[in-house]
């Protein structure tokens, strides 16, 4: 049976049926199908949605979509943002529509979900070993001609292991060298000799072909300006240097690709420093976390705030749960915790209180700790906090909001549900 092409399988997210497994959604909606709920437009606080609930602003999403297309536009960049962070096949989607050359992933089955999905363009940043994946990925490669995939590779035994799973394929697969970012960084090779002896070894198989290099500024150790840019610099310099020994002989674009959430602008500077190559280069930014920015981790280290000239990304998620218990004129408890929300960088923060249909800041209430299903509020005499009060917290860490809702109700400034996303962890 032929795969259905990425706007079919789209469509059919929209003729899901709501059930039990998500989270928040009206009861009276059950049975409905996505698409039917979406037409009803409900108000997510007086449409029936239940706490918590998870929300996006579709003003924000939107905003922070445009900002990034124009900020790669402006800087020369090809941009394939970071999959992983929202793993929702229709963000994917506006992510393209927005100029995105493809999509950033790690692990071999959001290449699935991806492809499932219609997605020609796949960057996996990681070394890709496992010979049941490399064979799929080889028959996504013969069946698809207009499918391209590019991995990292970081050793020679890992040369070696994808060489033997690859035997026989149609396609050879493309591969980055990744450059490691220091002594006591995450994965990649440490040493430019070391880089040689894999991009030698890749030379040496039928099954892959060097394609750029790559590496990830994020985890150079205790980093500020001066390290990143300095460990940008190295890896240009490494793209130059294979280029001038021949190891990019053929290939009609080189790969150089960098670029978190947290240091783009110092890739976009060193990117616009890369001398002319026998090949154009594609300047490969793959930075994940702008979709849905946040109101912690990133709001902080936003490479916006050092360059507010090139615009601001904006907190798109709130999570609405609710007052359960005021046991006291210090403490209450709302009904979301660590099932619901982020909390690997930092606690949630609450914003706002809705009773009677007004809302108002939260003055006065801190979130001080969070069991599975409840979040502990400090609060203070200016807090005006009953039960049933619905509060809005703001979260931290985009990577790790995603992955607790299935379908997250996508919401205008009013309330007003126009559209839910899906996703796929």
């Amino acid at each position: 049976m032929p795969r259905a092409t990425g706007t079919e399988a789209l469509a059919r997210l929209a003729e899901e049926r709501v059930d039990h497994r998500f989270k928040g959604l009206p009861p009276d909606a059950e049975g409905l199908t996505v698409a039917e709920l979406a037409a009803q437009r409900r108000n997510l606080f007086t449409g029936g949605f239940t706490t918590p609930v998870l929300a996006l602003s579709a003003e924000r999403l939107e905003h922070n979509l445009a900002l990034m297309e124009t900020y790669a536009e402006r800087h020369g960049l090809a941009f394939a943002p970071h999959g992983k962070t929202s793993m929702a096949p229709r963000l994917f989607q506006r992510q393209i529509e927005h100029g995105a050359w493809g999509i950033t992933l790690a692990v071999p089955h959001q290449v699935w979900v991806a492809r499932a999905f219609g997605v020609e363009r796949i960057f996996l940043a990681n070394e890709l070993v496992d010979p049941a994946a490399l064979r799929r990925v080889a028959d996504e490669l013969a069946a698809d001609p207009d499918f391209r995939f590019v991995c990292y590779v970081d050793s020679v035994r890992g040369v070696g292991l994808m060489d033997a799973a690859l035997r026989g394929a149609a396609r050879p697969v493309d591969v980055v060298v990744e450059l490691a970012a220091g002594e006591g960084a995450r994965t990649g090779v440490r040493t430019e000799a070391e880089c040689a002896a894999v991009a030698d070894a890749v030379a040496a198989v039928p099954t892959l072909r060097l394609v750029g290099v790559a590496g990830y500024e994020g985890e150079v150790p205790r980093a500020d300006t001066a390290r990143v840019t300095a460990y940008l610099r190295r890896l240009t310099a490494l793209a130059a240097d294979f280029d001038g020994s021949g190891r990019f002989t053929g290939v009609d674009e080189i790969v150089v690709s960098a670029g978190g959430s947290a240091w783009f602008d110092a890739v976009a500077d060193v990117f616009a420093e890369i001398p002319e190559l026998s090949a154009p280069v594609l300047k490969l930014l793959r930075s994940g976390a702008y979709v849905s920015h946040d109101d912690g981790h990133y709001r902080r280290l936003t490479p916006f705030a050092r360059v507010p000239q090139e615009g601001a990304l904006e907190p798109a998620f709130r999570l609405w749960a609710q007052v359960v218990s005021r046991p006291s004129p210090e403490q209450a408890f709302a009904n979301a915790g660590k099932r619901d929300a982020a909390h690997d960088l930092d606690l949630p923060e609450a914003q706002v209180v809705r009773r009677d249909g007004a809302e108002r800041p939260a003055d006065g209430v801190t979130v001080t700790g969070l069991s599975d299903q409840h979040a502990w509020l400090r609060t203070t005499g200016e807090a005006d906090l009953e039960v049933g009060d619905w509060v809005g917290f703001g979260l931290s860490h985009p990577c790790t909001s995603f992955d607790k809702w299935q379908l997250i109700p996508l919401a205008e400034a009013d309330g007003t549900v126009v559209d839910y996303i899906r996703t796929f962890f």
